[in-house]
């Protein structure tokens, strides 16, 4: 799983989460930061407002949390996610070492290569740089 640092780096990089089943996040409050929770259509569901979207928690009567606007979530996304996020640019995944990954991405021509010691996170820090130049380039 993402590691919460870089879940939060995505998030302040302006990648933008659209919650949809089998997604995992963590509440950003003290007493539930070590709590990781996954929408599904049958306990958490996103519900879409004018306002933004709401995560509803169904069916949770021994805990006292409804729902939760999205801002106060953090989504940790899957490897696949990120994968597909990083679109054309992505050119693959390799294991460099017996506990660390490679991503290598090709942006304008020029190869460029990302290492964590998990792949997702090799995944992130990739998107991460991605995020970070589109940033630059507005």
């Amino acid at each position: 799983m993402i590691t919460t640092d870089i879940a939060r780096s995505l998030r302040s990089a302006g990648l933008a989460w659209r919650p949809v089943s089998g997604d995992a996040f963590r509440i950003e409050r003290p007493d539930l930061d070590s709590d990781v929770f996954h929408v599904s259509d049958m306990t958490i569901e996103p519900h879409e407002f004018d306002t933004g979207t709401i995560l509803g928690f169904n069916g949770t009567t021994e805990w006292a949390l409804d729902s939760l606007a999205v801002e106060h979530a953090l989504w940790l996304p899957r490897e696949d996610q990120l994968r597909t996020l990083l679109g054309e640019a992505f050119h693959g995944l390799k294991r460099v070492t017996p506990v660390g990954y490679r991503v290598e991405l090709d942006l304008s021509g020029r190869r460029t290569e990302f290492t964590a010691s998990s792949a997702v996170d090799a995944y992130a820090t990739a998107l991460l740089h991605v995020l970070r130049l589109q940033t630059a380039d507005v």
